[in-house]
């Protein structure tokens, strides 16, 4: 590894043999910039060919814009902004009011056999009831 001088002007190195002059200098930023563009280009491209971007976009071209969109979203960092708070807040309102619907209408449903049971005295609804006597009275009848 290579050691500094203790005496050398502006932190040069000992293995330098000297001073460098400005174009050297920008020489060689230019040379590691060129070399660090070239690793991400092909960086860039390996990750192009294992995700197959252009044929997701040929295939799915309204899923990959969402995608698109909502990486960008996050990255833009709207993830912790008040219009997230109010997406995902009508959202779960949306969602609870769904599952509880089910839930709520056969609540109604078996309350409202119970009712029926109550007041008829009977095993069932009066509805059953209802069909019973329709039937005996189609008995006779040929269709």
């Amino acid at each position: 590894m290579d050691q500094q001088q203790s005496g050398a002007p502006n932190g040069e190195r000992s293995g330098d043999g000297g001073a460098r002059t400005f174009g050297q200098r920008v020489d060689r930023v230019s040379d590691t910039a060129q070399q660090a563009w070239t690793r991400t280009r092909d960086a860039f491209d390996d990750i192009k060919g294992t995700l197959d971007v252009d044929g997701r976009v040929d295939r799915h071209p309204y899923g990959t814009l969402a995608a698109a969109l909502g990486v960008g979203y996050v990255l833009g960092g709207g993830l912790f902004s008040p219009l997230t708070a109010r997406i995902l807040g009508l959202g779960l309102r949306i969602g609870i009011r769904l599952a509880a619907l089910p839930v709520l209408k056969d609540e109604l449903f078996g309350f409202a056999e119970r009712m029926g049971e109550g007041e008829s005295g009977e095993e069932g609804s009066g509805g059953k009831s209802r069909r019973t006597k329709h039937a005996n009275t189609n008995k006779g009848r040929t269709p």
